[in-house]
C-alpha cells in the first residue's frame, strides 16, 4: 500500500483527534470547573509568596541600614532577669519541692508529718485527745493506704451502712477533702437508687 501525502495524513489526524476530543467532552466539562479552581488557588498562593519573599528582603534591607534596638519594655520580665534565689532553686536531692498535679491521688509523708504535728499541738492543748478507731471496713479495705483513685475503684461493692461509717472515720481521722467528697457523693448515690 502505498503512503498517501504529508498533507492528507495531516488532516486525517486532525479529524481523528477532534473526534476523540469531542467524545471526552462530557468528562472534561465535568472537570473544568475544578481545574479552574485549582488554577486559580495556585495562582494565588504563588502572589502570596512572591509578595513575602519582597517583604522578607525589604526587612532585611532595613535592618541593614537602620539596625534594631535591643531594648527591653520595662514592663516585660523574663526568668534570667530575676536575681537568682535559694526559694525557686531545684531541690539539690532530686526531690520535688511541691506535691504536684497528682498530689490527691497518692499518699505523701509530707500530709502525715503535718497531722502529726497538729496531733501533737492538739495534745498539748487539749487535755485527753481520744484516738479514732478505725471501723471494720477500714480494715478490710486497709483504707488507710488507698488513694484517691483506688477508694473510688472500690466504692461501687460497699454498703451504705460501709460508706457512712468511712465518711464518719474520715472527718474524725484525717479530714481529706477530697476524700470527703467522694465518700459524701457516693452515698447520696447510693441512698437514691
Amino acid at each position: 500500500m502505498a503512503t498517501a501525502p504529508y498533507g492528507v495524513r495531516l488532516l486525517v489526524g486532525a479529524a481523528v483527534t477532534a473526534i476523540e476530543e469531542t467524545r471526552k467532552l462530557p468528562q472534561t466539562i465535568l472537570m473544568y470547573p475544578m481545574t479552574v479552581v485549582s488554577t486559580v488557588a495556585h495562582v494565588v498562593m504563588k502572589v502570596q509568596q512572591d509578595l513575602a519573599d519582597l517583604v522578607i528582603k525589604g526587612d532585611s534591607a532595613l535592618e541593614s541600614i537602620f539596625p534594631p534596638k535591643d531594648e527591653q519594655p520595662e514592663w516585660a520580665t523574663f526568668d534570667e532577669d530575676l536575681p537568682d534565689d535559694d526559694a525557686d532553686a531545684p531541690a539539690a536531692d532530686g526531690e520535688r519541692r511541691t506535691e504536684g498535679r497528682f498530689a490527691l491521688y497518692s499518699m505523701t509523708d509530707g500530709i502525715d508529718d503535718v497531722k502529726a504535728a497538729q496531733t501533737e499541738a492538739t495534745k498539748n492543748t487539749e487535755p485527753a485527745a481520744t484516738a479514732v478507731t478505725p471501723p471494720p471496713i477500714a480494715a478490710e479495705l486497709d483504707y488507710e493506704s488507698l488513694t484517691l483513685a483506688q477508694l473510688r475503684a472500690r466504692l461501687q461493692s460497699l454498703s451504705v451502712a460501709d460508706l457512712e461509717a468511712l465518711l464518719a472515720y474520715e472527718e474524725a481521722a484525717k479530714a481529706r477533702a477530697p476524700f470527703q467528697t467522694l465518700l459524701a457523693n457516693r452515698i447520696t448515690r447510693a441512698s437514691a437508687k
